[in-house]
Formats: structure tokens, C-alpha cells, sequence
């Protein structure tokens, strides 16, 4: 049990605490700058792909915070701008999951499924930076080609990069890490590259909530079917005034009178 002077003690501690992990954080960030400054900057390393970003949306999907609860949010953007979707190791059965086929898979392929692996999507394998892949193995034995993109970033700030280098006009990121306290969170040196990353692409970078409150579908439900039965109205108004409508509509009345007279013939 605590009482109010030991959680006021624990308070204190994770204060202090708080401050040696954002110290150590800064550190981390600087040497990260001082080793990928190429690409960083210029995008050396980044690996040539086939599939078609130049011009596009890219869904960055991450199998983390809140991602199933985005996936669902962000349907209607999906369904209008049919964004480029990349899932990161995990986030490629999330897609499929929530009834999407992502076009890439970039990671180190450590909690990708079989099946998803398989599913025709181009696979980006995660290196090492001195270029050893050991998820390049899993990939082959399963008889799918993959390119590697060695960096000492994480992978989805590689799949965030990629995006970037080959021309995405937005990013929208799902399950990702967007706050200082999701990165302290991660508790791994390696988040200083997600904090370069996010300054690297600036505005085209796009938290996966910040979408989901913004945006709307073009076109409400009620609007559908709204222009559903004004369509179904005219139709029916063509048919009424015209010869021909006339006729079908004779034919239809002769039908449903059939109909049930037969009914009648059932029952009787």
C-alpha cells in the first residue's frame, strides 16, 4: 500500500530519473547525427525500389500505439486517396488484418507472419549499417526476392525515409512514435532516430490522429444515399412521361399482377 509521503517519494524519483533519461537521450541523438549525417541530409544508402511512391500518399503503418483504433479512423482517407501502404515488420499484418494489402514490407522481419510476407508486397529488408541482414535468410527460404537498406536507424524511421527520398507528398504515420514520452518510453538508444527522422521530413511527416480529426470523407453516408434515391427518382420519372417507360412499366404491373394471382391460386 502507499500512502500520500511514498507516492510523493516515488514522484521525485521519477523526476530525477526523467532528467538522466533525457540526457542520455541527447547523446544518443548527437552521435545518430554524427553517423547517418549522409543519410540524413542527402539520402545515400537509400535503395532503389519498384514500387511507385513519386507523386503519392504513403501510410507508414507500425504495429504500436493505438493502431488498430487509427486503421479504423483513417478508412475514408484511405478509401479516397489510395495511399501508398507500407507496413513496418508487424504493421504489414495490421493492414491485412483490417483488410488492406500493403504494397512494401520494410524491417528486420522478426514479427512479420509467413503469410504476409508472401502476399506479394515488396519486401525491404532492415541492415545492419555494416551491411549484415539476418532477416534476409527468413525472406529467401520463403522464396521472395528483397532488397536490403542498411542503416542504424529503426525500421520505421527507414520506412519513413524511404518515403521521403522517393517523392511521398505526405506521410501518414500509424503506431509510430510522436511524443517525447513514447520515446523515453521505447527505452532504447536507438530513438534518437526517430526524433531526426520526424525533423527531417517536417510538415510531410503526419501523425496518424492528427488525420483522423481533420479529415472527413468528401462524401457523407447521408449524402449517398441521398443521390441514390434522387437517382432512382429520375428513373423513374423518364420511364412515367416516355413510351417506352410506359411499356415496361405495363410489363411490370402485368408481372406483379401474376404474381399475385398466383398468390391467390397458393393459398386458396
Amino acid at each position: 500500500m502507499h500512502d500520500r509521503p511514498s507516492v510523493a517519494m516515488a514522484m521525485t524519483e521519477a523526476k530525477a530519473g526523467l532528467s538522466t533519461q533525457l540526457e542520455a537521450f541527447a547523446t544518443n541523438t548527437m552521435e545518430y547525427m554524427k553517423r547517418e549525417r549522409a543519410l540524413l541530409l542527402d539520402g545515400v544508402g537509400v535503395p532503389d525500389v519498384a514500387t511507385q511512391i513519386d507523386g503519392r500518399h504513403v501510410l507508414v503503418v507500425v504495429r504500436g500505439y493505438d493502431y488498430k483504433e487509427d486503421l479504423a479512423a483513417l478508412r475514408p482517407y484511405i478509401r479516397d486517396y489510395r495511399p501508398v501502404l507500407i507496413g513496418v515488420d508487424g504493421g504489414a499484418d495490421a493492414l491485412r488484418e483490417a483488410g488492406y494489402q500493403p504494397d512494401m514490407i520494410v524491417g528486420d522481419m522478426d514479427s512479420v507472419s509467413d503469410d504476409s510476407l508472401t502476399c506479394g508486397a515488396e519486401v525491404v529488408v532492415h541492415a545492419y549499417a555494416d551491411g549484415r541482414a539476418p532477416g534476409l535468410a527468413r525472406v529467401q527460404d520463403l522464396g521472395v526476392e528483397a532488397i536490403t537498406f542498411p542503416a542504424s536507424a529503426t525500421s520505421e524511421d527507414i520506412a519513413m525515409l524511404l518515403a521521403d527520398e522517393k517523392g511521398a507528398t505526405l506521410i501518414v504515420a500509424v503506431g509510430t512514435h510522436a511524443t517525447l514520452v513514447e520515446f523515453l518510453d521505447k527505452g532504447r538508444g536507438g530513438m534518437a532516430s526517430t526524433f531526426l527522422t520526424r525533423l527531417r521530413l517536417g510538415g510531410k511527416l503526419v501523425d496518424a490522429k492528427g488525420v483522423s480529426r481533420l479529415y472527413r470523407s468528401r462524401i457523407s453516408t447521408a449524402a449517398l444515399v441521398v443521390l441514390v434515391l434522387a437517382a432512382f427518382l429520375a428513373i423513374g420519372s423518364a420511364l412515367a412521361v416516355s413510351a417506352a417507360g410506359r411499356v415496361y412499366i405495363d410489363l411490370l404491373l402485368d408481372q406483379w399482377n401474376s404474381f399475385m394471382f398466383w398468390l391467390e391460386n397458393l393459398f386458396s
